[in-house]
């Protein structure tokens, strides 16, 4: 028998309560109105903003349109879990140390995949075991889902001018999940942007792929070069990567909203590894079993040894000229790949040619 729509809304209760006990800061719910959502994202499609990222239209209307990608979805259930290790952290500071490695926050810890799927699911098991079956599925970035478009609506933020999700109360250090659902739950009001003239995320850019506010160019993306791409990583913007090897943090590290984060309460997201201070020469000189071993269960494992390999060349590139840096450098030159071989001879030129150090 269908629920009553008081029933339904003393259920949404519920599940934010519930969501909460299973250690999400925020539940929302949303319609699957996405018709907005749907017309920027074809946009940013047509302007080739994607890169290499072919899975952004491969599924079509499904990613816009969660009915087609769930059959009966009539709400979606969007929630969020804090994941910065260290709140007092000076990240731009990081950034800043030629010889530190830089990992970007979420991937210190362990994949935050599994977990959330696995809190997501307890939390769907709770609703079936209140009101008996029902029609749902879980996603956490596994399927073609804007969850940034439907957390908006959903009420737990808005997408700032560098496209992240921005919360009034926790900034933006954080991550989403959604339950597909055929309940008719009462919706939520959406999030209002509040943004205003601020520019900061768009002015620290290193690579300027914040090409306009609320636009980003995947391509020139750090984020982009150093995971998603798997070939050469554009001559030009090499340079302007710095010491970062996976992913990038520094528009989320100067947003003003930021400073209300706070430091997450999940072990699992705590760096492991040393992650969070190791240097260059430290990472460069992992074997491939000691990439594999040091990354298990780590978002970080799917970009592979020889993209991992390829990122730290140019960061060493960028680095301080040393002998100790061009030593390691022609130490794995012979043996590595095509694609890490010419990395690690374009970070030798670079080196050689600051003349800083005797070759």
């Amino acid at each position: 028998m269908p629920l009553s729509s008081e029933n339904l809304t003393q259920l949404a209760a519920n599940i934010r309560i519930w969501g909460e006990e299973l250690g999400f800061q925020q539940v929302g719910i949303t319609d699957t109105d996405l018709a907005v959502a749907e017309d920027r994202l074809n946009r940013w499609l047509d302007s080739g903003y994607h890169g290499e990222m072919d899975y952004m239209e491969r599924h079509g209307s499904k990613r816009s349109r969660p009915e087609l990608l769930v059959e009966h979805t009539r709400r979606v259930i969007s929630v969020r879990m804090d994941y910065l290790p260290d709140e007092d952290e000076e990240l731009l500071t990081l950034v800043e140390d030629p010889a530190l490695a830089y990992v970007t926050r979420y991937a210190l810890g362990r994949d935050y995949h599994k977990l959330m799927r696995r809190r997501l699911a307890q939390l769907a098991k709770r609703i079936e075991e209140t009101i008996g079956p029902y029609g749902y599925r879980v996603f956490v970035d596994s399927a073609p889902v804007l969850e940034k478009p439907l957390a908006e609506k959903a009420g737990l933020g808005w997408i700032g001018k560098h496209t992240n999700l921005i919360n009034r109360q926790a900034g933006s250090w954080f991550f989403l999940g959604e339950i597909y659902t055929d309940l008719a739950l009462p919706a939520d009001e959406p999030a209002e942007e509040h943004c205003g003239s601020c520019t900061a995320c768009i002015d620290v850019c290193p690579t300027s792929a914040i090409v306009a506010p609320f636009q980003l160019d995947a391509r020139r993306c750090i984020s982009y070069l150093t995971i998603e791409l798997k070939g050469s990583i554009p001559e030009e913007l090499r340079p302007l990567i710095g010491n970062r090897i996976y992913g990038c943090d520094d528009c989320q590290a100067v947003c003003p909203w930021n400073r209300f984060a706070r430091q997450t309460a999940e072990q699992d997201f705590f760096p492991r590894h040393g992650l969070d201070s190791s240097t260059l020469l430290q990472l460069f000189g992992w074997s491939e079993e000691e990439f594999l071993k040091y990354t298990e269960g780590s978002a970080i494992r799917r970009i592979g040894y020889e993209r991992w390999s390829r990122n730290l060349a140019v960061a060493i590139g960028n680095g301080s000229p040393s002998a100790e840096a061009l030593q390691a450098l022609e130490k794995r030159e012979h043996n590595a790949s095509g694609l890490v071989r010419e990395h690690i001879a374009w970070a030798r030129k670079r080196l050689k040619n600051r003349g800083q150090t005797p070759v």
